[in-house]
């Protein structure tokens, strides 16, 4: 039995992107029809997810403290970050050609589909690139001003606006380094950590949980203690994306099977494969990376990753950083309630299979 429910607080942060959005349409109804598709797609990109970036933004801000001056103000906040992920997805759905987000057309397909429909000019594709492109960058800012202006005062939000600007610098250069590790076509489990780390451990739970504290007043070695717990935990979940990216049930992920080999990732679980599988297998994996394969072709490389011990390796290290992060979190300085909770996100954030 948890010590808090979770849907009650996702729908909040729903209803607040669902009314900062209405207020931004308002804003560009001048700009007619074609403003509409825009906030429309827009209002597909941060519809769904599991939220925690917001849980871990909000639990941060409890820890340190438990009753939140103004509770409104802190979910504007913490939806801030749910907008800044979905910017994110965005860009990385383009950059690594998916077509497919939560079982759903990813943005950059959507408006190439509309293209297409409508018989207009010139590339579709050209088309569907820019305006995912452009709405990327709409979410990008909009994100920065949802936590400006989320009801915390001057003084209050800029500690919180510096951790998330650092943040937002964190995960673009993350990205670039990884487009960059996937156009080398190759990286060693060291470089795939560091790719890890910046493009999506930090910017998942370690900032968020500063975000929320720095809101709420922390100190700098109360952000310190939070590291310990977040910056672990955050390699633990991404480790499990990437587990799920390659051994995920479609029908659970809302993306293809192997989806990660299909893009040619140089995750960790694929470093680790590659260092210790056969050689003619690991050449085969290599090989096979970032080209298009067949269902068997998928099953193959699976099977290669998993004879190799990559996958029970990657398993055995999610649980290790998730018991490193539980015992930081227990020896930190923070609310006990904030503590049981955090917990429990900890677990459903390393667990999960979706």
């Amino acid at each position: 039995m948890t010590t808090w429910d979770p849907a009650p607080f996702r729908d909040q942060v729903q209803q607040v992107l669902d009314a900062f959005l209405d207020e931004r349409e308002a804003e560009l109804a001048p700009l007619g029809p074609d403003a509409g598709r825009l906030i429309a797609e827009a209002r597909t990109s941060v519809r769904g997810g599991k939220r925690f970036r917001a849980a871990f933004c909000h639990w941060g801000h409890r820890a340190v403290r438990p009753e939140p001056a103004d509770p409104t103000a802190l979910a504007r906040a913490c939806a801030s970050l749910e907008m800044l992920h979905a910017s994110a997805l965005v860009h990385d759905d383009f950059m690594d050609a998916s077509d497919t987000r939560r079982g759903r057309p990813a943005t950059h397909r959507a408006f190439d589909a509309e293209h297409r429909t409508a018989g207009w000019r010139g590339d579709p594709e050209q088309y569907g690139a820019a305006a995912a492109i452009l709405l990327g960058d709409l979410l990008l800012g909009w994100a920065g001003d949802l936590l400006r202006h989320s009801g915390f005062g001057p003084d209050e939000v800029a500690p919180g606006l510096d951790l998330f600007e650092r943040c937002r610098t964190e995960v673009i250069a993350g990205q670039f380094l990884d487009v960059s590790v996937q156009a080398r076509g190759h990286a060693d489990v060291d470089t795939a950590m560091t790719v890890l780390r910046y493009k999506s451990a930090k910017y998942s739970i370690e900032r968020p949980l500063h975000v929320g504290a720095a809101l709420a007043g922390a100190d700098d070695d109360r952000i310190e203690q939070l590291s310990r717990f977040g910056l672990p935990l955050g390699e633990a979940f991404q480790l499990r994306d990437d587990l799920l990216g390659v051994f995920g049930d479609p029908a659970e992920t809302g993306k293809p099977a192997g989806d990660d080999l299909v893009e040619g990732k140089r995750t960790v679980l694929v470093a680790l494969a590659l260092d210790a599988a056969p050689r003619a297998a690991a050449e085969r994996l290599d090989g096979a990376l970032g080209t298009p394969l067949s269902e068997a072709d998928v099953d193959e490389l699976r099977s290669i990753i998993d004879a190799s011990g990559a996958r029970a390796q990657v398993e055995e290290v999610i649980g290790s950083l998730a018991d490193h992060a539980v015992s930081a979190l227990d020896a930190a300085d923070v609310d006990e309630h904030a503590r049981v909770v955090l917990t429990e996100l900890a677990a459903a954030a390393t667990q999960r299979t979706v």
